[in-house]
């Protein structure tokens, strides 16, 4: 990261760094330093999202954060991920239930823009993409989450 403080903090206990970092953009040398704009939403994001999660349920983990355009293009993201604009988080969720009652939790008391519950594995693990939308239009409330897998 380039000319800016990664221990910025974004919110209480969120941190720019750990909503840049990306062990992908490391090992293929990716400069993922996000923009003036992409910290604004990140801040957004953190403080309305982020924080009551980490208030409500304690540790967090971000899998995913910002990612620049190469970054994106690498790991398969949408051509219009809002990842590129600072705008989406990606949660490792360690089990169904523990998806289960962030995913709730986020759809009944918080703004969010998408809320996505996600798993790679049989056992219920993956992660919960979740967007907050500041300056590009108003938030959608679109979810979506399967818990019968």
């Amino acid at each position: 990261m380039k000319n800016q403080d990664s221990n910025e903090m974004l919110s209480e206990h969120f941190t720019l760094w750990e909503m840049i970092r990306s062990g992908m953009a490391i090992r293929m040398n990716i400069d993922n330093t996000p923009r003036p704009e992409h910290i604004t939403r990140l801040r957004a994001l953190c403080r309305n999202v982020m924080e009551p999660l980490r208030r409500r349920f304690g540790m967090i983990r971000i899998t995913s954060g910002y990612r620049c355009p190469a970054l994106n293009c690498l790991v398969h993201g949408a051509k219009e991920s809002q990842h590129l604009y600072g705008e989406a988080a990606d949660i490792h969720i360690a089990s169904r239930e523990e998806g289960r009652r962030l995913f709730c939790y986020i759809r009944d008391y918080l703004p969010y823009d998408q809320l996505l519950l996600e798993r790679t594995r049989q056992d219920g693990t993956g992660w919960l993409h979740v967007s907050f939308r500041t300056d590009r239009g108003l938030n959608r409330y679109i979810a979506d989450g399967d818990y019968r897998a």
